[in-house]
């Protein structure tokens, strides 16, 4: 079962294998984008500063120049990006997880994780580029979803899926847990797929074997 072509898997520092090529590791040195700080609720909780995802990314080198170029507005101005904002990095100002989709089909083609600086600039700190890849933050863990699928599987129905949660570590990225899942083709009305059931036919007579004793 052959999987769909990754465009790339990278991010900063050392890898630690799964889907596709990734590397993790310290942020870059290069400033990706100036964002003014916003009010936010005090507490433990870090401040979240908004940010332009579009302006991150298309200044962003890390950003491969297929997704680069495949960013552009689906329907008026609307960018198929989604952003999420959270503490994972212990910055004093909440990291930035960025997905991009495709306006084709809303399957994510990249997701990148940007931590900010203390003169207000963002780095990248962590890159993946594969057909249907998904980040999100979970309880201080990025976690990192891509769909498996075969060489013959819809878009709508992967395989599988992996899973993998990475949690900072010093200045890097680095995988703590990671789950494999296989899905189940059993409720997908693929009945064309399996054998036919006849209905049952009374035996004949004839048919029966010889029983002991009997002429």
């Amino acid at each position: 079962m052959a999987g769909l072509v990754a465009f790339g898997l990278f991010g900063v520092g050392c890898s630690t294998g799964g889907t596709g090529t990734r590397d993790e590791g310290p942020a870059g040195s290069q400033p990706v984008a100036q964002i003014t700080q916003q009010p936010s609720p005090s507490g433990t909780t870090p401040p979240v500063r908004r940010v332009d995802a579009v302006r991150l990314l298309k200044g962003d080198p890390k950003v491969g120049e297929r997704v680069r170029e495949g960013l552009k507005p689906c329907a008026g101005k609307a960018y198929p990006v989604d952003t999420s904002y959270g503490s994972m990095t212990g910055s004093r100002t909440a990291d930035v997880v960025v997905n991009v989709m495709s306006c084709a089909d809303s399957v994510s083609v990249g997701t990148y994780v940007y931590r900010a600086d203390d003169d207000g600039s963002y780095k990248n700190v962590f890159a993946a580029e594969v057909p249907a890849v998904y980040g999100t933050i979970d309880r201080g863990d990025l976690v990192v979803t891509t769909q498996v699928y075969g060489s013959k599987d819809p878009l709508a129905s992967p395989s599988g899926s992996e899973v993998v949660t990475y949690r900072w570590a010093g200045d890097r990225f680095t995988e703590h847990d990671r789950v494999h899942n296989d899905f189940s083709r059993a409720v997908e009305g693929t009945d064309g797929d399996l054998p036919v059931q006849s209905e049952p036919v009374a035996p004949d007579p004839a048919d029966e074997p010889a029983q002991p004793g009997r002429d």
